[in-house]
This record gives C-alpha cells, sequence and structure tokens, in this order.
C-alpha cells in the first residue's frame, strides 16, 4: 500500500484534532450546563428551605402568641374569679355563724357547696390553660390527683399504675383537655353507677402509643344495655383526637380504655 502523502496526513491529522476538539467542548458544555442545573437545584432547595423556615418562625410566633393569651387569661382568672369566689365563700361562712333559722342555714350551705363547685371548675380551667401542662406526665399527674380528690368522701379506693411513661413527652393542649374530659366522665359514672369499691387507673406508653384505662370492680354493664350520653360523649372526644375508645365487658365491673397513636415524642 502506498502511503499517503504528506498533505493528506496533514489533513488528516487536522480533522481528527477538531473532532477531538468538538468531543472536549461538547462534553465540557453538558458539565457546565449540569453544575449550572445543580447550582439552580441547590438554590432553590435553600430558598424553598428558607421559606419553609419563615413559615415555621411566624408558627411559633403565632403559637407564642397564643400561649402568652393563655397565661394571661389564666393570671386573670386566678387573680379576679379566685378572689371573688374566696370572698363570697368567706362571706358565706360569716352570714352561716350569724344565721339562726335552719332554713337559711341550709340555704347558706348549699352556696356554700356551689361556690366550692365553681372552685374546683375554676382550677380545672387554669390547668387547662396553663401551656406548661402540655405533657404526659402533668396530665397523668393531675388525673391521679383529681381523682383521687374526687373520690375521696366515698368508699371507692383508688390505684394507679405507670409503665414506660416518658414525663416530657408533649403532647397537644387539645388532647390533655379531651383526655381529662373523658376521664372525669368515666370517674363520674363510677361514682354515680358502679356499686364498686375499687378504681383503677392504668397509663401506658408504647412508642407514639398513649393508652389510658380506667377499670372498677362494679357492677358492670350489660352487653344488651344502650350506651348512654357519657360513653357517647367519651366515644366522640376519641373521635375527635382521631383516637381509639372501647368498652371491654369483664367478669367483675368494667374496663373503660382510651388509645391515641400520634403521641409526639421526641425519643423514638
Amino acid at each position: 500500500m502506498k502511503s499517503l502523502p504528506p498533505e493528506i496526513k496533514l489533513i488528516f491529522l487536522i480533522a481528527l484534532l477538531l473532532v477531538v476538539l468538538l468531543a472536549a467542548f461538547t462534553v465540557f458544555i453538558v458539565l457546565m450546563y449540569n453544575r449550572k442545573q445543580l447550582l439552580y437545584l441547590k438554590e432553590k432547595q435553600l430558598k424553598e428551605a428558607e421559606h419553609q423556615n419563615q413559615l415555621l418562625q411566624k408558627e411559633l410566633e403565632k403559637q407564642k402568641i397564643l400561649e402568652q393569651e393563655r397565661e394571661r387569661i389564666s393570671h386573670d382568672m386566678h387573680d379576679d374569679l379566685g378572689a371573688g369566689i374566696s370572698a363570697l365563700k368567706l362571706q358565706a361562712e360569716f352570714l352561716k355563724q350569724k344565721a339562726e333559722n335552719d332554713d337559711l342555714q341550709s340555704d347558706i350551705e348549699e352556696l356554700l357547696k356551689t361556690s366550692e363547685e365553681m372552685n374546683i371548675s375554676m382550677r380545672e380551667m387554669l390547668w387547662s390553660l396553663n401551656a406548661g401542662n402540655d405533657t404526659l406526665g402533668s396530665f397523668i399527674d393531675y388525673a391521679i390527683h383529681y381523682t383521687t380528690n374526687f373520690l375521696k368522701k366515698t368508699k371507692i379506693m383508688v390505684y394507679s399504675e405507670s409503665e414506660d411513661i416518658i414525663a416530657e413527652t408533649p403532647i397537644s393542649t387539645e388532647m390533655r383537655r379531651n383526655l381529662f374530659l373523658c376521664l372525669k366522665e368515666a370517674v363520674n359514672n363510677v361514682y354515680k353507677h358502679s356499686h364498686a369499691d375499687t378504681l383503677k387507673l392504668s397509663f401506658l406508653q408504647e412508642k407514639n402509643s398513649f393508652s389510658m384505662k380506667i377499670s372498677d370492680n362494679g357492677t358492670g354493664i350489660s352487653d344488651d344495655q344502650k350506651e348512654g350520653n357519657g360513653l357517647r360523649n367519651m366515644r366522640r372526644r376519641m373521635n375527635e383526637l382521631s383516637g381509639e375508645f372501647s368498652v371491654i365487658h369483664e367478669h367483675h365491673g368494667t374496663c373503660l380504655l382510651f388509645r391515641h397513636n400520634t403521641v409526639n415524642t421526641p425519643f423514638v
């Protein structure tokens, strides 16, 4: 084979060099485009993160304002309404000492009883408004305190047990309030209808789940018994929380189980 003329070889080398340069330029353009796209995506992500952070800051500010308003209402109720109830009770006790008519003394006794009930209701509202109580430990402590205090003048003995409870687990005010109202209704039903002499409160935390069980050794609820307003209210409240409520029929007594599956614990 004859060797190619020098001119042809030169043209061939120049063409090959141009192809290599074109390929290198194409790769460079692609890399620069990808880099530009990557920078654009990072910038977009940063802007999105900044926007989300701003939304979070606004939400935190709203929560802070709400908590401050709750605290203000709580202090006002304690200072104004609490002082008023205490003054009313003191005045009624003073009048009772001076009253000689039995009917009048009976009416004053009813007034004292009403003022005490108002005082208890006010303390419940203050507890509900206090943002510092939005923890599982605070709820459980108050639930046990309320139940023990409510039944202290009855024959019903109160027992409690807690299992795997992380006291500082945060819960919403709505959840805390509805769980307490369920407990209040359940304890009142035991007092009025069960004829029990024992009530047991059981609290259990499992990962993101929290359950409260209220059981007694009374007459129980028959399977064919129509569900009353109290049970319907408890079921409604748990449905509003997207929780669960069930009545467990036992051989002796009744067990009410309340479960919520979205406890926001930082340890899970």
